[in-house]
C-alpha cells in the first residue's frame, strides 16, 4: 500500500440510515491516534460528531487490535509493527444539515468533517475516497475524478469536499470561463424557476467583479441547493457550496431573491474565509474550539454584500436594495443585546452563544453576521466618502493574505484604513469593542438617507410567549421591559387579562392597551397570582428612506456607494 489514505463509504443500505466507514493506510509510528473533527470548519460550535458512531475496530490483516478511548473523539491503538491497518465504524446518519450526515432511499447528503477520521501522521497525505453507492444513484463530490474514486491532496482537502448522492443529475454552468456544476435536489411544487441556471451564473459573474479575479476554485466548483420543507442556510467550501432553501420560499419574488443572496454569500466566501481566513483557522484544529474575532469579517462583510448581488446582476433595484439592507439594519437595532456585546465579543463567543441561543438570547448578545453587516454599512460609506471602499479592503486582503494563504488579523485591516483615514482607523477598535457605538443614522445621512423607526401597531408587554400543550407560556422577558417590570420570568403560565381568559398568545396583545395598567393572572410553579403589566409603545422596525432634502454632494456620494465594486 502506498502512503496515500484510502476512504471508502459505503451508502449501499441508505434505509438504515448508517454509513460503514472503512479507511486504510500504513502507519508511520507505533502509537496511531485517530481523531474524528469535534466541529465542522464554517460552524463555529462543537458538535461532537462521535455521538452518531460506533462499532469502531482497527484491524492488522485478519487480526483486530486493541484500541483505547482517549477522548470523546480520540483513540489511540499500539502497534507491534507497521504493517497496512484498517479502521472501520460506522455513522448514524439521521442529520439533515449542511454541517452534518444524511442518508435515506431518496439519497444522501454528506459533511465529511463529521464523517472522516484523521489517522496519526497522515493529514498532510494524499487521500482517496471510494463511494459504494446503489446502482441507480449518481455521486457528487468537488474533488478530482480518477475512475471509480476520487483524489484529494490531503485530508482537509477531503472533509471539505461535501458528498450527494441519489437520483439526481448535475448540471452544467459556466462562470467567467470556468465550467461549475449546479446539483438541484427536490423541486418546489412549481417546478424549478426557468432562468434559475442563468440567475445563478450572474450572480456568481457578479461575485468575481467585486473581487476582480477569476473563481479561485477554477473549473471544480460544484454548487448543491436542496428544497426542505423548512430550512435556510448554507456551507461554504473551496470547492463547493451547500444551500438549504425552503420550497414554500421560492413562490415569492422575495424569497427567490433571498435564495440568489444565498448563493453569492456562499460564492463570496470561496474568497473570504474560505482562503482569506483570520490567522487562528490557519491551519485548522479540528479537536478543539478555536476562539477567533475574526469571524465578524468572515461573515459579517459577506453577509454585507450578498444582499448587493441581485443589483450587481442586474436583478434588482435600488429601492429593494434599500428595504434589505434596512431590514437587516433593523434586526441590529431591535436586538437589546447590541448594548450588551460588541461585535468582537460576539464573534469569540459564537462557540458557546451563537450557536445555542435561546429566546432569551437577544437580551444579552448579537449576531456577527447581522452587527458585522451593519459595520461593513459604516465602512463602506465612509471609506466611500474619501474615494475608496469595502470592495478595495476586501481586494487588498485577498492580495496579501488570500492568494498566499496568510492568515489576516486585526491590525492587517487597521493598516489599510490607516493608509486612507487616520480617523477611520481609530473608530473601528471602538466599533468592534464598544457596544452599541455604531454610528449608523449618522452614515445613512452621508449618503442622504434616513433610517427611521416605524412604531409598532400593538401594544408591546415586554414578554415573548408560545403556546405550549394549551398553555400560554413566557419563554423571554425584555431588560427592562414591562413584563420585567411586572415581575415576570420565563416559565411563567399567563391565564387572564383583567379577569378575561386567556386561550391564544395573540390575545394578550388584543386585550391590552398603550399606556394602560392591567391586571395579569397567571401560575408559577403551579400556583396562582397577580400582578399589574403596563405595555410600551414598541417599535415594529426600522427602515433605510430616501431622503428629500439630500444635498448634491449627498446624492453624488450615493450614487457612487450604489457602485459597490
Amino acid at each position: 500500500m502506498s502512503d496515500c489514505v484510502q476512504v471508502q463509504l459505503d451508502l449501499r443500505h441508505p434505509q438504515t440510515q448508517s454509513i460503514d466507514v472503512r479507511i486504510q493506510w500504513t502507519p508511520v509510528s507505533q502509537r496511531q491516534v485517530l481523531q474524528l473533527p469535534v466541529w465542522t470548519p464554517g460552524s463555529y460550535t462543537v458538535r461532537d460528531h462521535a455521538q452518531y458512531l460506533h462499532g469502531l475496530t482497527v484491524s492488522s490483516g485478519s487480526t483486530q487490535l486493541p484500541v483505547r478511548r482517549l477522548e470523546p473523539s480520540r483513540w489511540v491503538v499500539d502497534l507491534d509493527d507497521l504493517e497496512p491497518l484498517t479502521l472501520a465504524y460506522t455513522v448514524i446518519a439521521r442529520d439533515l444539515t449542511v454541517r452534518t450526515c444524511h442518508l435515506d432511499p431518496d439519497g444522501a447528503s454528506l459533511c465529511l468533517a463529521a464523517l472522516v477520521m484523521e489517522v496519526d501522521g497522515r493529514r498532510w497525505a494524499s487521500h482517496d475516497l471510494e463511494i459504494l453507492a446503489p446502482d441507480h444513484w449518481e455521486s457528487h463530490v468537488p474533488l478530482e475524478r480518477l475512475g471509480s474514486r476520487w483524489s484529494a491532496v490531503d485530508l482537509d482537502a477531503l472533509i471539505d469536499s461535501p458528498v450527494h448522492a441519489g437520483p439526481f443529475p448535475a448540471q452544467p454552468f459556466e462562470v467567467a470561463g470556468h465550467a461549475h456544476e449546479l446539483v438541484l435536489i427536490d423541486a418546489p411544487p412549481q417546478g424549478w424557476p426557468t432562468r434559475l441556471r442563468a440567475d445563478v451564473e450572474a450572480i456568481c459573474a457578479a461575485t468575481c467583479r467585486l473581487m476582480g479575479t477569476p473563481p479561485p476554485a477554477g473549473d471544480r466548483y460544484q454548487l448543491v441547493i436542496q428544497l426542505l420543507e423548512q430550512g435556510y442556510g448554507g456551507l461554504e467550501h473551496d470547492h463547493s457550496s451547500v444551500l438549504h432553501y425552503s420550497r414554500s420560499s421560492l413562490s415569492s419574488a422575495d424569497g427567490y431573491r433571498k435564495l440568489l443572496q444565498l448563493v453569492g454569500h456562499e460564492y463570496l466566501h470561496q474568497w473570504n474565509v474560505r482562503r482569506l481566513r483570520p490567522a487562528d483557522y490557519r491551519p485548522y484544529d479540528y479537536s478543539r474550539a478555536v476562539v477567533s474575532e475574526g469571524l465578524w469579517f468572515a461573515e459579517g462583510i459577506t453577509s454585507y454584500f450578498d444582499l448587493t448581488f441581485p443589483l450587481l446582476a442586474g436583478h434588482s433595484d435600488r429601492s429593494t436594495l434599500l428595504k434589505d439592507l434596512g431590514d437587516d439594519l433593523s434586526r441590529v437595532l431591535l436586538t437589546p443585546g447590541r448594548q450588551i456585546q460588541s461585535l468582537a465579543v460576539s464573534s469569540r463567543e459564537a462557540w458557546v452563544k451563537l450557536y445555542k441561543s435561546t429566546p432569551a438570547s437577544r437580551d444579552d448578545q448579537v449576531s456577527y453576521y447581522g452587527l458585522g453587516a451593519a459595520t461593513a454599512f459604516c465602512l463602506d460609506v465612509r471609506l466611500r466618502a474619501i474615494g475608496s471602499s469595502l470592495a478595495a479592503l476586501l481586494r487588498e486582503l485577498w492580495s496579501n493574505h488570500g492568494r498566499s494563504g496568510r492568515g489576516y488579523q486585526r491590525r492587517d485591516i487597521l493598516d489599510f484604513l490607516r493608509g486612507h483615514s487616520p480617523d477611520l482607523a481609530d473608530s473601528l477598535p471602538q466599533w468592534l469593542d464598544q457596544p452599541d457605538s455604531l454610528p449608523l443614522k449618522e452614515t445613512a445621512s452621508l449618503v442622504g438617507l434616513d433610517l427611521v423607526s416605524v412604531a409598532g401597531k400593538q401594544p408591546d408587554p415586554g414578554v415573548s410567549l408560545k403556546l405550549d400543550q394549551g398553555s400560554i407560556v413566557v419563554t423571554r422577558v425584555a431588560t427592562g421591559g414591562p413584563g420585567q417590570a411586572a415581575q415576570l420570568v420565563v416559565g411563567d403560565e399567563l391565564l387572564a387579562v383583567d379577569g378575561l381568559r386567556l386561550r391564544r398568545t395573540e390575545d394578550v396583545s388584543g386585550l391590552l392597551r398603550h399606556g394602560e395598567s392591567s391586571r395579569i393572572t397567571y401560575a408559577r410553579r403551579g400556583r396562582l397570582a397577580d400582578t399589574t403589566l403596563t405595555p410600551q409603545q414598541g417599535v415594529d422596525r426600522w427602515q433605510l428612506a430616501w431622503d428629500p432634502g439630500a444635498s448634491a454632494q449627498q446624492r453624488t456620494l450615493r450614487d457612487q456607494w450604489f457602485e459597490f465594486l
